[in-house]
């Protein structure tokens, strides 16, 4: 079953993910719909200092949002901040210096975040992380699942109150196509069990979701919100095979071998953007799975990748679990604010 789920996944990637899938596909696009201004409006966007995450911020301040860039490094988050602003002609582009792995100060963050800024209208959570070895975080959690699910079940659910404020909230989740082989293990979330596959445990915690008892970590929440919070708009995108360094450093040999049929970073954004920005996004069902700006299945055909409502429901109380007692730690003391107008939190 997994050879056959990683062959029909491969060869659909050939078709889709690549540069020419897109090219294909963008054929059917709407023009108008990112005919847009969304001046006034504000983006928080993980992971925004390279790759998707970088052309996300670049096309939402040219078209005057306001942006927030959560980032790991200051100094790359401040070059890439100089260059939007230059490039952008627009100077409410803001840094925030979070680590999303360590998930006790994502919370920090979140919680002083909503006491500085009155409202939130987009989050868009970008960052992603593959970990070949096994790592642990402060809170003794495996660093991709800290990154990758619990960092961004705690982030979003801290700012859920803060995006109901605001006018037309939507919460966009950046998936990978790897989710498609890879089934919801609920009792092995943190993969302590057997042998440690970096590039399997990414497509295990990076997963999408459309039906109702068919998600996997990071999707079972976006279903789970969706079904919660219907004021928000909630949605995952798969951005295809980008040439972005994550794809360099994390999977060399793939990214050899793609080379030019590799899609490029503002390919790969593209739909990000369109669910952040169209008014056409926010006319879709909430909490669907989304690939070059249309809905498709989460799940490869007769691959049995399905979770039980039993299944999901433990996930869910697992990370319920963990987000109390990681709350429970003591505050960190945030830096002095950096960059224009308004505080930032380091």
């Amino acid at each position: 079953m997994s050879l056959y789920r990683n062959a029909v996944w491969f060869l659909n990637g050939i078709q889709q993910y690549t540069r020419r899938g897109y090219e294909a596909s963008s054929k059917d696009f709407e023009p108008q719909d990112l005919d847009v201004s969304v001046v006034g409006r504000s983006f928080m966007i993980t992971g925004a200092n390279s790759g998707i995450g970088r052309a996300t911020a670049m096309a939402i301040a040219k078209k005057g949002g306001t942006v927030h860039m959560v980032c790991r490094n200051k100094d790359k988050a401040e070059e890439a901040r100089a260059d939007i602003v230059s490039e952008s002609g627009n100077t409410e582009v803001h840094v925030h210096i979070v680590d999303m792995s360590e998930t006790s100060k994502v919370w920090e963050f979140a919680e002083a975040f909503k006491k500085q800024y009155p409202s939130l209208n987009v989050l868009i959570n970008n960052a992603g992380c593959m970990v070949h070895k096994r790592e642990l975080n402060a809170e003794g959690l495996e660093k991709n699942f800290a990154t990758n699910t619990m960092g961004v079940y705690i982030l979003t659910q801290s700012l859920i109150p803060l995006l109901q404020k605001s006018r037309d909230p939507r919460v966009i989740t950046v998936s990978s196509g790897g989710m498609l082989v890879q089934r919801l293990r609920v009792d092995d979330l943190q993969s302590e069990k057997g042998y440690f596959d970096g590039v399997m445990v990414y497509a295990q915690n990076k997963v999408a979701i459309r039906a109702k008892n068919q998600q996997r970590q990071q999707v079972v929440l976006t279903q789970q919100w969706a079904k919660a919070n219907p004021v928000i708009h909630f949605s995952v995108m798969h951005p295809g095979w980008v040439d972005t360094p994550a794809v360099s450093i994390s999977m060399p040999q793939f990214h050899r071998m793609m080379g030019e049929r590799l899609r490029s970073v503002e390919q790969g954004a593209d739909t990000a953007v369109w669910l952040a920005l169209s008014r056409a996004a926010s006319r879709t069902r909430s909490g669907q799975f989304f690939q070059d700006r249309r809905p498709v299945p989460a799940h490869l055909p007769l691959a049995w990748t399905r979770s039980s409502a039993q299944e999901i429901q433990s996930f869910m109380t697992q990370l319920e679990t963990l987000a109390r007692v990681i709350q429970s730690q003591p505050n960190a003391a945030f830096d002095k604010p950096t960059g224009p107008s308004r505080p930032q939190f380091v």
